[in-house]
């Protein structure tokens, strides 16, 4: 008999696929510090998606809303071009330090890093329109749908934007009425229905949504 989660989705499968890429120990750690500072990061199926999407398009200039602990971003650091650049934006000052250290552990310069402490949406009407490879989005699920037209305005043609945790909380269940869930499908629709986009849904970790802009 196969054991499913709340959601349906088998727990074996779930589990091989988060476990199929093992983390180092700065990693391991960074997630340490960030579970115990209840900033939930990112899980390796997710990380790992991060990673692969930077690395397929040879990302070297990266957006991240949602620094946290620093688990997203040593993900995307590995995936980047060895000259690329992480903006990474977060409104959680100790967050940040907390990253800052990880991303030092993990060897990176400082120059491949400009951490900005702020609101994500007071932020990212600051930066370069079309000036960026890949915009990825880890923060209140309520300010998805304004994450998504700021992460198209800021990508290139062929850049990518990745969207976690949108299979969370009630997004599959359409009785769900929470601003968080309705906020989850609003973006899912907004990215599968944009025709200047080219959409997926990963069910890995929390679900990643990703779109290509159209060239």
């Amino acid at each position: 008999m196969t054991v499913r989660t709340d959601d349906g989705y088998p727990w074996a499968v779930r589990d091989y696929v988060e476990g199929y890429l093992a983390e180092d120990d700065v990693m391991r750690d960074a997630r340490a510090r960030g579970d115990a500072m209840g900033c939930a990061p990112i899980g390796p199926g997710g990380g790992a998606g991060l990673r692969f999407l930077a690395a397929a398009i040879g990302a070297r200039a990266v957006v991240e809303i949602g620094t946290g602990a620093g688990v997203s971003g040593l993900w995307l650091l590995g995936g980047m071009s060895p000259d690329g650049v992480l903006t990474s934006i977060d409104v959680d000052p100790e967050a940040q330090r907390v990253a800052r250290s990880a991303f030092r552990d993990a060897g990176y310069a400082p120059g491949r890093l400009r951490l900005i402490n702020g609101m994500g949406l007071e932020v990212l009407p600051r930066l370069t329109d079309g000036g960026y490879d890949l915009v990825s989005v880890d923060a209140s699920s309520t300010d998805y749908p304004r994450y998504l037209d700021e992460a198209v305005r800021l990508l290139r043609p062929g850049g990518v934007v990745a969207m976690a945790g949108v299979l969370t909380g009630g997004v599959t269940d359409p009785a769900a009425d929470d601003p968080g869930s309705v906020a989850l499908r609003e973006v899912a629709r907004q990215v599968r229905d944009d025709e200047r986009l080219v959409p997926l849904l990963l069910p890995l970790g929390d679900g990643l949504l990703a779109a290509v802009v159209a060239t």
